[in-house]
């Protein structure tokens, strides 16, 4: 189709080369917008910026989260599944598309897409940075200028058709996720399918972080939070015990004592994770610790410093066994 459509929108036009099938698509906030894209510079050799088919990577946008190039989700509302629109877009739509460029050639290079950025807006890290990384995408940050979007729209899904990613969750639904998560984990535990258990907490900790960082540290809203972090993180070393992960529950034990130095589970899996790297001293540390802090475990304690001082002297004659069959080796040369 060759008629030029102009959209509803002041500096953009739409033109149709390729009609898709049905009806608008009925977009809500967390609808999903998987398309392919090809950016070109409105120029008489019409120059090819980006393809996303040349990366092999389709893009997706997520209704209603604040897109940077905030166009696209204008552009892509107007078509049906499986069409193909070329859109021209005046300069003062496509002053961003500098920065989104280079957070997905990053992408698909396979590198972190805010490396190097600050905390900051998308406005303010251009301030801060005179170089994108990329000679082309420089260009377009210093001399903002209109482009042609090619776009093939081939897929919408609601928010419930499929597992949203933390970043695209608002507040309510990753509050809604976690116990959904915990109690996943739970009876995949019970199935003893550790490593899937494992992620499912994890994944329902990233949720807690998330919002965490929307509160002050230690204020209520933040302890709150931090009540729900608590359980999940002592369930995951758990996990990590069971799956031979020593030295990530010390990580994440000695974490989570940092803020909570009287947690006695955080001290006995972490008292556990030290005997098996057999770090002997610190063991019985955190073990003696753990009998102080809750006497109800007195006697899972017990039970854990007989097997430690078990295992240790089996060590031990083994240790002296080897050692000296190394040196009568050594006499005999």
């Amino acid at each position: 189709m060759e008629e030029t459509y102009l959209l509803n929108v002041e500096g953009v036009k739409k033109k149709i080369l390729h009609g898709g099938r049905g009806e608008l698509p009925k977009l809500q906030d967390g609808s999903k917008m998987t398309f392919h894209f090809q950016t070109l510079k409105d120029d008489f050799e019409r120059t090819v910026i980006d393809d996303s088919r040349d990366a092999g990577i389709p893009m997706e946008i997520i209704v209603g989260k604040m897109f940077k190039l905030e166009i696209w989700e204008t552009l892509l509302s107007s078509m049906r599944i499986g069409e193909v629109a070329e859109f021209w877009c005046d300069a003062i739509h496509t002053g961003m598309y500098a920065l989104v460029s280079r957070g997905m050639r990053r992408i698909a290079e396979g590198r972190d897409p805010l490396e190097g950025q600050k905390h900051r807006c998308g406005m303010g890290n251009m301030f801060d940075y005179h170089s994108t990384g990329y000679a082309d995408l420089d260009e377009l940050q210093r001399t903002p200028q209109p482009l042609i979007f090619i776009m093939e729209l081939f897929r919408v899904e609601e928010p419930s058709a499929y597992k949203r990613d933390t970043w695209a969750m608002s507040k309510e639904e990753k509050l809604a996720a976690v116990p959904v998560l915990h109690s996943e984990g739970n009876r995949l535990v019970l199935c003893r399918e550790f490593r899937q258990a494992a992620a499912k907490y994890q994944e329902a900790v990233i949720c807690l972080r998330n919002l965490q960082a929307k509160e002050k540290p230690w204020e209520d809203g933040w302890l709150k939070l931090e009540s729900l972090v608590t359980p999940l993180v002592l369930n995951y070393c758990q996990c990590q015990l069971e799956l031979g992960e020593y030295y990530e529950v010390l990580e994440h034990t000695t974490e989570l004592l940092q803020k909570h130095n009287d947690n006695a589970k955080a001290y006995f899996k972490r008292a556990k994770a030290h005997a098996a790297v057999w770090n002997e001293r610190e063991a019985r540390e955190d073990f003696m610790r753990v009998a102080h802090l809750d006497p109800s475990m007195a006697a899972a304690v017990k039970k854990e410093l007989k097997q430690l001082g078990e295992r240790m002297r089996k060590k031990h004659v083994e240790d002296r066994k080897r050692y000296q069959g190394l040196f009568q080796s050594r006499q005999g040369l």
